[in-house]
């Protein structure tokens, strides 16, 4: 008898990018070794929506106007980025509106004790942001990828990927917690890094640096992927030519790549 595959829980990465020399650079942090999921892996900040990323005591507090699902993934996002390596995606109430400059370091600073504490679920981070007079600035953030875990894995999970501009003069720092560094890389440099065997990349996390490393710069990034549809990718088991196990991934999602084999995903 068949199992019945979980259910998929909603997840967000973002991908925070910053122009390098070449091309963009994007901040991913170390997963720590004793995560259950993805350990020791390079990674972009991102993680499990929770029930608060729903309320709808947000829509005072945010800018942009999503769906409830995208709006639940965004602020899910943004609440992880600021976890994870402190970088705050949000501008003063009274500055408000899409396309308005993001707070400095002096308000990332100041709420970054904050971050274990939200993190742990011991502080709301609605609270935090309504009690600083703040407002996420979910409209920064571009709609760049949707990935499905595979119905055969014990864990699933239902993630949205989004690239959003870093935050001017913000500093990244890992959290120490569930990552353990910190770094700013351009993409195919992560890649040659994997290729190398000096990290350890899993395949979404792979296909979406390959995505980025087709761009200049950030404002190439931005134009490029906020006028190209997301297609989903639900990637399915089967065996390739040779016989080998692998998982398959639809050509329209526009990774350039359809087949990826299971010895190679690093789940």
């Amino acid at each position: 008898m068949s199992q019945t595959p979980a259910e998929p829980r909603l997840s967000a990465t973002v991908l925070i990018i910053r122009d390098g020399k070449a091309a963009p650079q994007v901040l991913m942090v170390k997963r720590h070794y004793q995560i259950d999921f993805a350990a020791g892996a390079l990674v972009f900040p991102g993680g499990k929506a929770n029930e608060e990323d729903s309320d709808p005591a947000w829509d005072a507090f945010t800018d942009g106007d999503f769906g409830p699902v995208q709006q639940d993934a965004r602020i899910a996002a943004v609440r992880e980025a600021f976890e994870e390596s402190g970088l705050l995606l949000a501008r003063p109430a009274s500055q408000r509106g899409p396309g308005a400059t993001l707070v400095g370091p002096d308000v990332s600073e100041r709420l970054a004790p904050h971050r274990g504490p939200v993190d742990r679920r011991e502080e709301s981070f609605l609270e935090l942001i309504r009690a600083n007079d703040l407002v996420l600035a979910l409209d920064s953030l571009i709609h760049f990828g949707h990935w499905i875990t595979p119905d055969m894995m014990p864990k699933r999970f239902d993630t949205h990927f989004y690239i959003a501009p870093a935050p001017a003069d913000q500093i990244a720092a890992h959290d120490g917690r569930e990552t353990t560094d910190a770094v700013w890389l351009g993409a195919q440099e992560a890649l040659d890094m994997e290729l190398a065997g000096e990290a350890t990349i899993i395949f979404p996390t792979r296909m979406n640096l390959v995505k980025l490393a087709r761009t200049t710069s950030v404002a190439d990034a931005a134009t490029r992927f906020g006028s190209e549809e997301v297609v989903s990718v639900l990637p399915k088991a089967g065996k390739d030519e040779s016989g080998q196990p692998c998982l398959f991934i639809p050509e329209e999602a526009g990774y350039g790549q359809t087949v990826e084999l299971l010895s190679r995903v690093n789940v």
